[in-house]
């Protein structure tokens, strides 16, 4: 431990014959070289001979009057942190008879409160107590002092002070209430607001501001609606800055209605207090109020900012209303906000939500300087899109240039990996991620564990999870996930149960993975009391998933009867899914009296959708019934419904083989397609299937091309 500077040589010694100069302990700062010798902190202590013991002695007398420099570099010296130097530099002053200027005291408590170093600011105050002989200072050094205490998180000693105080002002009571407000004491700061009115201070606007944001952030509406009481009994409820507080703290506070009655009482409504309510509409899911709301608000020519824009096209998203969204997308390219990226990563994500993958494309190249999350809705939306290639090219692109990715980034690129089914990309980003120090994040390691069990690597997967420290229902959930759908029933049924067993809350996804566990397993009973349990044992309403995850249950059992009954029951509105589900079981068990019903059911929902006429057609096609099977696509025909094309793909030496039905575009088409031939004559040969011929087109398919891509290569 370094020990303290020794007091420095006088600054007018009384030897002036030795030529050597005694070397000071404390380095004198550089910028102190270039001054006046009048104020210099180690004047020459050879004196022209022409100097006489008068002008010595001004000499010194302007030394101990001025102290300017000394102060300023204590100053400076406190600004940047450095109050090691800075306590070893009063030290010095003191030594050398240089008073630290009382004004300069507010500027070395605020810098100790910025920097939250309440030893520094105790030193500080004990150095000033000397000065003041022992008596604490009051006005505005003592208010800066109080804050200094508060800043640091010294609250026994800014209550004392605060307490000893002769005169307070309206501003100390100010500092006092709002940063025990802010620091989260919320009891504390009432009584020190009810003790200011009992000793006959008004509370100012500025004042119950404060007070009333502070109870947004600590959600606390019992004591906001006290303050209300008192804005009303003060005569302060007039004052539309206050209202405009008012509906923000109700709004943030979850009481809507509250706010839209004072919003209504306003006489003059500025542009953030209608913000405010836009933003209370949309987290009530009052989505139409919302976007009328800011339809009155272009009708009246109020100026919108970029973040109003935001919440309209996250609305037009919720409501799935594309041509009202594309309409502020002309507003927001008419104002010219579309290339700030606070604007233009609502429009990609706007555009990616509704599968416009180059609609989000054109407004991610108009953002003139792209954040990281605007970086991340692109990429978000080439993953969804299955346009994996240009997210991984734009990955690269981003490494190349070193950008800062977060953990959202990486979130995104775990589901890309396990989407290719891709394990080496999955190594590699997960590599990254680890030298990057991104996976201390628990979401990141929640999707890690979810991308190693998409890749079927259970192993890692739960590797992933045990190096959660301390997981959160959402990891819970993914490792649950990730046995369910491998099959892994009692594994994921164990992990359940202890998860609650640890207290943890479990959510809908959570049901999900176990509902999935058990129709893997074919546990039909265990499965109804998971169901039953959701309501009656934590509260959860059952969504129509949860349901179809029931039918499914049923139908993989071969138990259609009791799933078609399930979904005649009225417990819950079936959608097309429920009635896809059914069909689908149907097939696999040949039932076609049951399938032709759900088939029915799910024609009069979804008439042009060709997945629902291609499972139909299926089921007829399964049991050789193919008059019917004729008549179905017959009338995919007529309707004008054409099954999508769909395509799969393999990863080879770090490339992405992409095949469809049919293609004949890839470089070695005519090896896969001779290969292929080969394998149709060895499984003619070996006669290893029925139906040959009838089941020819589902054999040629897409999969069987990227199977053969692969072994090729």
């Amino acid at each position: 431990m370094a020990s303290p500077p020794l007091p420095l040589p006088p600054l007018n010694p009384t030897s002036t014959t030795s030529s050597a100069k005694p070397e000071p302990p404390y380095k004198t700062p550089s910028s102190f070289s270039k001054i006046p010798s009048w104020v210099s902190l180690n004047p020459s202590s050879s004196s022209s001979s022409s100097s006489s013991s008068s002008s010595s002695s001004s000499l010194q007398s302007n030394q101990n009057r001025t102290g300017i420099v000394e102060n300023l570099h204590l100053l400076s010296l406190s600004k940047q942190g450095r109050f090691r130097e800075a306590r070893q530099f009063v030290s010095f002053m003191d030594s050398s008879s240089i008073p630290v200027k009382t004004h300069f005291y507010e500027s070395l408590f605020d810098s100790c409160g910025s920097w939250k170093s309440l030893q520094d600011g105790r030193f500080f105050h004990r150095h000033l107590l000397k000065r003041l002989g022992g008596r604490n200072p009051d006005g505005p050094l003592g208010d800066c002092l109080l804050k200094m205490y508060l800043d640091c998180s010294g609250l026994d000693e800014a209550r004392k002070l605060f307490d000893e105080m002769p005169h307070r002002s309206l501003a100390t009571w100010d500092i006092m209430i709002s940063n025990l407000f802010a620091s989260g004491h919320f009891t504390e700061a009432f009584v020190v607001f009810c003790e200011m009115r009992l000793e006959g201070f008004w509370p100012d606007s500025g004042i119950i501001a404060s007070l009333l944001r502070a109870c947004v952030d600590g959600l606390h509406i019992e004591l906001g609606r006290q303050l209300h009481a008192y804005i009303i009994r003060s005569g302060l409820s007039h004052d539309d800055y206050m209202k405009a507080e008012l509906v923000n703290m109700y709004v943030k506070c979850g009481f809507l209605d509250s706010s839209i009655r004072l919003f209504d009482h306003m006489e003059e409504r500025s542009a953030a207090t209608r913000t405010t309510l836009m933003v209370g509409y949309t987290r009530s899911g009052r989505l139409t109020d919302a976007l009328a709301l800011f339809r009155r608000l272009l009708s009246e020519g109020v100026e919108l900012d970029q973040f109003v824009f935001s919440i309209a096209l996250k609305v037009c998203c919720e409501l799935k209303d594309d041509e009202i969204g594309r309409q502020i997308h002309g507003c927001i390219v008419k104002l010219g906000f579309d290339s700030d990226s606070s604007a233009g990563t609502p429009i990609v994500d706007f555009y990616v939500k509704f599968g416009m993958i180059d609609d989000a494309q054109k407004a991610f190249c108009r953002i003139s300087d792209p954040n990281e999350v605007s970086w991340n809705a692109i990429m978000s939306g080439y993953s969804q899109c299955g346009r994996y290639e240009e997210c991984i090219k734009m990955f690269e692109y981003l490494r190349n240039k070193e950008t800062a990715l977060g953990s959202s980034a990486y979130t995104i690129l775990f589901q890309l990996a396990s989407n290719l089914a891709d394990s080496n990309s999955g190594y590699q980003l997960h590599a990254d991620a680890v030298k990057r120090g991104l996976l201390s994040q628990l979401h990141g390691l929640s999707a890690l564990v979810t991308m190693y069990s998409r890749l079927g690597n259970l192993i890692y997967a739960h590797r992933a999870f045990e190096l959660i420290a301390e997981p959160d229902t959402v990891a819970w959930t993914a490792i649950i996930m990730g046995y369910a759908y491998h099959g892994k029933a009692f594994k994921a049924l164990e992990l359940f149960n202890r998860m609650i067993s640890l207290g943890f809350e479990p959510n809908t996804i959570s049901f999900i993975g176990i509902l999935t566990a058990c129709s893997h397993s074919g546990m039909v009973l265990e499965a109804r009391e998971y169901l039953n349990s959701m309501n009656k044992v934590y509260g959860i309403k059952p969504t129509v998933d949860h349901y179809n995850c029931m039918i499914d249950v049923y139908c993989r059992a071969g138990h259609l009867k009791e799933a078609y009954e399930f979904i005649k029951s009225g417990s819950f509105e079936p959608d097309a899914m429920s009635w896809k589900i059914l069909l689908g079981g149907c097939t696999t068990h040949q039932n076609v009296e049951i399938g032709e019903i759900a088939g029915e059911n799910l024609l009069k929902m979804e008439l042009k959708d060709a997945a629902a006429h291609v499972l139909l057609f299926n089921l007829y096609a399964t049991v050789g019934k193919w008059a019917e099977a004729a008549l179905v696509r017959k009338k995919m025909n007529e309707r004008g419904i054409r099954k999508e094309v769909s395509s799969s793909w393999i990863t080879v030496k770090g490339r992405v083989h992409r095949f469809t039905v049919g293609d004949k575009h890839h470089p070695i088409a005519d090896k896969i397609y001779s290969k292929l031939d080969e394998l149709d004559s060895a499984i003619k040969f070996s006669q290893s299937i029925n139906c040959f011929n009838e089941r020819m087109e589902q054999l040629l398919d897409h999969n069987s091309l990227v199977m053969l891509g692969g072994s090729i290569n």
